[in-house]
């Protein structure tokens, strides 16, 4: 069997149309941080993150390549999904849920150009 010394997801990529309306979304609706923003030659490095998480997300335009909204499956685990579904929607986010399933319940959140998370609360037990 291979050895490996990999410990974590660094980055994931979310195309967006806006970068600036992307960045507000994140860090007014989802109260992440911003961890670099700044031109790297014709483009601009833009990456934000939860607050402590080891893995950011870079939010990368057309321009970079990438197709704004085709991000998907993205599960991000929340202590408290009913709390947060009522803050993101009181934001102004899209928000489906929150569902009972037997590992847990969850919540569909879309951002503004139709990258699609997945809200998670294990349920006690575990899974």
């Amino acid at each position: 069997m291979l050895s490996m010394n990999i410990t974590h997801a660094k980055i994931v990529t979310l195309p967006v149309s806006d970068q600036d309306r992307a960045k507000d979304f994140y860090v007014a609706a989802l109260g992440f941080d911003v961890i670099v923003d700044r031109q790297m030659g014709p483009v601009r490095w833009l990456q934000v993150a939860p607050k402590g998480a080891q893995t950011g997300f870079t939010l990368a335009t057309a321009e970079q390549g990438f197709t704004p909204g085709s991000a998907t499956g993205i599960v991000l685990e929340t202590s408290d999904l009913d709390a947060d579904c009522a803050a993101l929607l009181e934001a102004g986010a899209a928000v489906q849920g929150p569902t009972d399933l037997p590992w847990g319940r969850q919540a569909t959140l879309t951002d503004p150009d139709g990258n699609s998370f997945v809200l998670s609360e294990p349920a006690p037990s575990g899974f």
